[in-house]
C-alpha cells in the first residue's frame, strides 16, 4: 500500500515542482520558445551546468517541460514548455510582474539592475515609445 502524501496547504505542492533558485527561472526562458542546454547556459550565466541539467530533468519528470532529441550528427536535444508546463504562465507571468514592481520599488530604476539580455530589450521599446508619446 503507498501511503499519500499531505500537504498542509496547497502552494507547498506548486513549490514542490518549481520551488527553488532555479526552476521558475528556466520556465520563464521557455515561455519564449525552445531552448538548447546551451542557450540556456548561456542566458543564465549564474547557474552550474549540473545545476542546470539537474533542474531539466526534475521539470522533465514532472511533465512540465518535454526533452526533444532529434536523431542527428552531433546529437541536438532542445526543451520546451509541456502543454501541462504551458498552464503554468499565468503564474511565471505573475511572478515577473511582481519582481518588476518590486525592482522600481528598491532600485527606482528597472534598467539599472535588469540585464541587457534581449528578453529586457522589447520593455525597454515599449517603454521609450511611452516616454516619447508622453514629451510630444
Amino acid at each position: 500500500m503507498m501511503i499519500k502524501k499531505k500537504y498542509n496547504i496547497s502552494v507547498e505542492a506548486t513549490l514542490e515542482v518549481i520551488g527553488g533558485k532555479w526552476k521558475c527561472v528556466i520556465l520563464c526562458h521557455l515561455t519564449h520558445g525552445k531552448k538548447r542546454t546551451s542557450d540556456l547556459k548561456r542566458i543564465m550565466p549564474a547557474i552550474t551546468q549540473k545545476m542546470l541539467t539537474q533542474q531539466l530533468r526534475e521539470l522533465e519528470q514532472a511533465d512540465i517541460v518535454n526533452r526533444i532529441s532529434y536523431n542527428q550528427v552531433p546529437p541536438k536535444v532542445e526543451y520546451e514548455l509541456s502543454e501541462y508546463g504551458w498552464s503554468l504562465k499565468p503564474i511565471l507571468d505573475s511572478l515577473c510582474a511582481w519582481g518588476e514592481t518590486h525592482i522600481i520599488k528598491e532600485y527606482g530604476d528597472k534598467f539599472a539592475v535588469l540585464e541587457n539580455n534581449g528578453l529586457n530589450n522589447h520593455d525597454t521599446e515599449i517603454w521609450a515609445e511611452e516616454e516619447s508619446n508622453v514629451l510630444v
